[in-house]
């Protein structure tokens, strides 16, 4: 694809959330929650762990800790018992307790929804932030960029190589690209077709419906 301009570049990933918005349409939240404050507990929990293995342990988890004020009052050990199936559990439990700590200690046990209050929390940070704003608060100030997100836009060139590895901006670069507008449904869909599409190894470029504006169709 020869280079193009900052305009041209703009229209194509315009162009790339109107035709995932048509295949997808509005797409749910993938981790089970019932409120703000389990929404944070369970994003904190997915980090390099799939929302299917961190569906499977919340019920139990917030059966036993259903409010801050109960993890609040957990030991980090308690916690670990109920989420011993993910990666990383010990240091996830030591941040959920800690988390609610703060919830309770420095926000009168109501999850904060501002970006500068939610990146205060243990454990937290601006893409969970984003997810818990976006979804629990319906306040669109970012895009939370995950793996998929971040492999989709490099994919597509909508954020320099050199980014790669850089998923904070990666984010800046898209929300330059992106009205406001289209920012919150960026997520959830992009997260959609790299799990059914653009996937990590064997991308399924033939018939993707980015397929002629990708600039790695058929490279990966």
């Amino acid at each position: 694809m020869p280079r193009e301009t900052k305009r041209a570049k703009v229209e194509r990933a315009v162009e790339v959330c109107r035709r995932l918005g048509e295949k997808y349409g509005p797409v749910e939240c993938f981790l089970d929650h019932a409120n703000p404050f389990r929404l944070t507990i369970a994003v904190l929990l997915s980090a390099q762990t799939t929302d299917a293995q961190v569906n499977k342990v919340t019920p139990a988890l917030f059966e036993r800790f259903p409010t801050p004020e109960a993890m609040a009052s957990a030991s980090p050990e308690e916690v670990a018992e109920y989420i011993h199936s993910l990666g990383f559990y010990k240091s996830k439990a030591r941040h959920c307790v800690e988390c609610a700590q703060m919830i309770v200690s420095k926000f009168g046990g109501e999850v904060p929804h501002t970006m500068d209050e939610l990146t205060r929390l243990p454990g937290v940070g601006r893409k969970t932030a984003n997810i818990v704003m976006n979804v629990g608060f319906g306040i669109v100030e970012g895009i939370a960029v995950d793996t998929h997100v971040n492999r989709i836009a490099h994919r597509l060139a909508l954020s320099p190589k050199t980014h790669e590895k850089e998923p904070l901006k990666t984010e800046q670069d898209l929300l330059r690209l992106l009205p406001r507008e289209l920012w919150g449904p960026v997520n959830h869909q992009w997260i959609r077709h790299g799990r059914d599409t653009c996937t990590a190894r064997g991308p399924r470029c033939a018939g993707c419906v980015l397929e002629d504006i990708c600039p790695s169709a058929h490279r990966c």
